[in-house]
């Protein structure tokens, strides 16, 4: 395989503007446009509301690059693009190379043909995401969250780049992810699927590996090689079946394999496996990966108290401990591997052994997953759906189902993947939020074939081994009673929504809490990078356009009012209600915890 890669120095600018500005890929619009001064800081004071305006223009990428004779003489040359957002058309030498609808999605398109030895050219048009949700959201009216721009639910765009309750409406755009050319003779590596078959002492591993081969006469070799922690290599090798998308079969027979648990229930052992694809020319292909041997299931018992919801690692019930993961930042050519890995590292000194991919996201890099593998975290993996309601037509079946595959495919050998979801709080708006007498029954039909036939199904194709939850919450499915405390995960807000006393969460016997908390205002070091003096009072313009609750401000003053008397200044008042946030957090987690033992011990394992 040649490898060309896109990624670097380009170009860039507002399709109806003549100056281009310096960019990166990967990148972001906003990130480009801030490095260029062509816009204030979104957070500053209210210039949240001209950044959106940003939005609504489309935006366009360039660059050249040089292709050699050697890259052209292949005997297929691929575009791969694994994060454009979202609405992009890609023309390489001016012809269209590809039209993209989705930010979820990995990209690949034959471009060999289009390609001239030397210097070629290659353009990335960004259509307005904003414009084109708020247009379609005028023909067709779904649901989706209350504080976001309408109309996303038609765009497979991370929903909460539009604004939700903890969030501005910043949708950036650009290409985000790495971009490619890449050259291959005789076939490549299509995919590689590896199950464990866990006895006493022991572990099967079975790798299937998928070739997709170009010359139906070429001979294709599938070589394996597997490295122990402790640096022991075992080899395998077999010829790939002769088949248009042929491959092989090939096992590893581990004695005494060193098991993968979760932080705090023991280490974190990984084995690399590399697998190489040859032909009589060499090496065609190869690709790595790093697992770890263990069993990971969610255990569903039922008992006197209902119906057990746990993780079991290697026979062993897991006490849960994280948090839900959200995008770290709102311009998204800043996220990086680094920061990432800082705040997974936080999270495992604070005691973590899991964390949750919150549905209004994106499904992040590989670079989450490697450090989830290697901290210990389990991780509850939501489909990125959220709060919204969607029209299950033909083009958005066909779409949904090629982002599922490449982002299951992509994740599913990770030793901390423990659990699929189909969505956030879906079934649970469908059973309480009034959703039927609002949308029909064509949309309630609609989501129960979406998420209770066509996603699992999909998922028990791609990765049966990993337990699949249609939703978060759910007890039963069919929107049966989706939030019982007693089947299933719970997700709990009226401490908080519904200004209960913090006292309730002990009322609360859950069997798995997989979302609750309480707002609390950013230190004084915070709002000073975003204020000028004269707005540090709550109830100024610039904080309340920050605080994106529509009653988050009078919540938080009554939860303080029931523990301290009325702060005597502005940063006093900061500081108490993150005394507030850490009173409710501790109430709760330690209520949970006291919980998962005694009268739960059977159904906790602890």
């Amino acid at each position: 395989m040649q490898l060309l890669t896109l990624n670097g120095d380009w170009r860039m600018k507002r399709t109806d503007d003549n100056e281009w500005i310096d960019a990166v890929v990967p990148g972001s619009v906003f990130n480009d446009l801030l490095r260029a001064g062509k816009m204030e800081d979104p957070f500053y004071r209210d210039n949240e509301m001209a950044a959106l305006e940003l939005t609504k223009f489309d935006y366009e990428y360039e660059r050249s690059f040089e292709a050699d004779e050697a890259l052209l003489a292949r005997d297929v040359v691929l575009l791969r693009c694994e994060g454009l957002d979202t609405l992009c058309e890609v023309f390489i030498n001016g012809r269209l190379a590809l039209d993209a609808d989705n930010m979820h999605r990995t990209y690949e398109t034959n471009v060999k043909e289009m390609l001239r030895a030397g210097l070629n050219e290659i353009r990335v048009v960004i259509r307005s995401a904003t414009r084109f949700a708020i247009d379609k959201d005028k023909e067709l009216h779904l649901s989706s969250c209350a504080d976001a721009v309408p109309g996303i639910s038609h765009l497979r765009k991370a929903h909460s780049m539009f604004g939700w309750d903890w969030g501005p409406k910043l949708p950036d755009a650009g290409i985000w992810r790495d971009i490619s050319i890449r050259g291959y003779d005789r076939g490549r590596i299509d995919d590689v699927y590896i199950t464990q078959d866990h006895e006493a002492d022991a572990v099967r591993l079975d790798v299937r590996i998928d070739v997709e081969r170009w010359l139906p006469n070429a001979e294709l070799t599938v070589h394996t090689v597997l490295e122990a922690p402790d640096g022991t290599v075992s080899e395998r090798k077999a010829i790939a079946e002769a088949a248009p998308l042929g491959g092989a079969l090939l096992s590893f027979d581990i004695a005494n394999p060193e098991l993968w648990w979760p932080h705090n229930y023991g280490r974190q052992p990984l084995y690399t496996l590399r697998v190489i694809l040859q032909s009589e020319a060499g090496v065609a292909d190869e690709r790595t990966l790093r697992i770890g041997l263990r069993t990971l299931t969610v255990r569903q018992e039922k008992d006197e108290w209902g119906e057990s919801f746990e993780f079991v690692v290697n026979g062993r019930g897991i006490f849960a401990m994280g948090a839900n993961y959200i995008p770290e930042d709102n311009v998204f050519g800043r996220l990086t591997p680094a920061r990432t890995e800082r705040l997974l590292q936080s999270c495992a000194e604070a005691n973590f052994n899991c964390i949750r991919v919150w549905g209004g996201g994106y499904y992040p890099d590989d670079s989450f997953y490697d450090a989830c593998d290697r901290l210990g975290l389990i991780v509850w993996q939501d489909h990125l759906y959220a709060c919204g309601t969607y029209d299950f037509n033909d083009a958005f079946r066909e779409s949904i189902r090629r982002e599922t595959i490449d982002n299951v495919k992509r994740i599913r050998h990770h030793a901390s993947l423990g659990i699929w979801s189909g969505n956030n709080e879906l079934e649970y708006a469908w059973a309480n939020w009034g959703w039927t007498e609002r949308y029909g029954e064509k949309q309630r039909e609609d989501y129960l074939r979406q998420f209770e036939q066509f996603l699992p199904e999909l998922n028990a194709e791609h990765d049966p081994g990993t337990f699949y939850w249609r939703s978060s919450p759910s007890s039963y499915g069919g929107i049966d009673e989706p939030n019982l405390a007693s089947v299933g995960d719970m997700h709990y807000w009226d401490v908080w929504h519904g200004r209960k006393p913090i006292a309730e969460y002990r009322t609360l016997f859950p069997r798995f809490m997989s979302e609750f908390g309480l707002q609390s205002f950013p230190s004084l070091k915070t709002v000073e990078t975003f204020t000028l003096p004269e707005d540090r009072n709550i109830f100024s313009y610039v904080m309340e356009a920050h605080q994106k609750n529509g009653t988050g401000n009078e919540k938080i003053l009554y939860y303080i009012s029931e523990y301290f008397k009325y702060p005597k200044d502005f940063e006093s008042l900061l500081y108490v209600s993150q005394l507030i946030q850490a009173e409710g957090m501790r109430v709760g987690v330690e209520h949970w915890r006291r919980n998962r033992a005694g009268a739960w011990a059977r159904s906790i394992g602890s």
